[in-house]
């Protein structure tokens, strides 16, 4: 199967909304970009999968990384470690993928190569730092600086990389100020990760990680633990905001990315816009909740509200003063209760 036809077919089963972004993107950009998503959908399985024990998913994550650059395509061991059927599709194919991934024009395949290293990296710390799967091997980060590390390591990467495969295919970005361009990217893909972080929370919690950073909690009077009892939701109030604050500067960060992008780029505008937009409905949902560690709690937009915003991104993606608006209102109203 061809390249093109893998991607297409693959993410169509394993994420509906990311194929929609793709989608949206221009044609010359999405085989690398689409590639590098189902290898990182891939690495992912592996490592949060359960019918495995972690050391023996850090050696698959390892066989992974160096796969990616093996002459042949090859069956790795975890292939059988995922539950769902569109995974294991997905990793049953992974020979495929290796297999696209070499046909890939050279500076693409090292771009692609380069950015699922980094985020092995991050899975593979993740395995090592937390050591159990439930509430009675909580472990935590332990700083607000490791907590960044992590947000780049998963997600900060995939704004450099994002960055590095357009303005290798699209002319118009060419007179772009690179450093300058890959460092918004970085704070973007951190902006979604945060925002992951910070809704996921009570499940993962209950998984065994807690992200939310050990000495910050402690500052505020609590441990890692005290976070399983939902009621310390108003006591963890405080940590709670600063870090939606942190999300908010990124966000800032995304936008100034999205809005340096050519109003003729309309395909990669959408494509940025959309998960920026959802991101902060996210988060409006998140600051709204006082009930936010309770893990019966899904904090998620609707779909019929996803759309919504969609739909209205493409009557203002022309315009950055009309789209500036749309965005500017969401985090007015966030930003409104985060710093009150």
């Amino acid at each position: 199967m061809a390249g093109g036809d893998l991607t297409s077919a693959l993410l169509k089963r394993v994420s509906r909304s990311f194929y929609l972004s793709l989608a949206v993107l221009p044609s010359a950009v999405r085989p690398p970009i689409g590639l590098a998503y189902l290898l990182a959908r891939a690495a992912d399985t592996i490592a949060d999968t359960r019918l495995i024990e972690r050391r023996a998913r850090i050696t698959h994550l390892e066989a992974f990384r160096a796969a990616m650059t093996d002459s042949q395509p090859r069956r790795l061991a975890a292939i059988d470690s995922a539950s769902r059927p569109a995974e294991r599709d997905l990793l049953e194919r992974l020979p495929e993928c290796f297999a696209a991934l070499r046909a890939l024009p050279p500076d693409d395949r090292a771009r692609v190569q380069k950015v699922i290293e980094t985020i092995i990296e991050g899975m593979i710390d993740d395995l090592r730092l937390f050591p159990g799967e439930d509430e009675v091997t909580l472990t935590a980060l332990e700083t607000r600086q490791d907590l960044d590390r992590y947000t780049y390591l998963v997600a900060g990467c995939v704004g450099e990389f994002w960055t590095d495969v357009h303005v290798a295919h699209r002319p118009r970005l060419r007179g772009w100020d690179l450093p300058a361009m890959r460092r918004l990217g970085v704070r973007f893909g951190k902006a979604l990760q945060l925002t992951n972080v910070l809704r996921d929370v009570p499940r993962d919690l209950r998984n065994g990680r807690c992200y939310l950073p050990r000495q910050e909690l402690v500052r505020v009077g609590l441990s890692p633990r005290d976070l399983l009892d939902p009621g310390a939701a108003l006591a963890a109030r405080p940590l709670l905001l600063e870090l939606l604050d942190v999300a908010l500067a990124h966000y800032e960060a995304g936008w100034q990315y999205t809005f340096a992008i050519p109003r003729t780029e309309t395909r990669m505008r959408l494509a940025c816009a959309w998960p920026l937009l959802i991101g902060l409905r996210t988060l409006d949902l998140l600051v709204r909740s006082p009930n936010w560690l309770d893990p019966a709690i899904t904090l998620k937009v609707p779909r019929v509200r996803v759309y919504s915003l969609m739909a209205h991104s493409l009557a203002t993606v022309w315009s950055t003063r009309a789209l500036g608006r749309q965005a500017r209102r969401l985090r007015a109203r966030i930003g409104g209760i985060v710093r009150t």
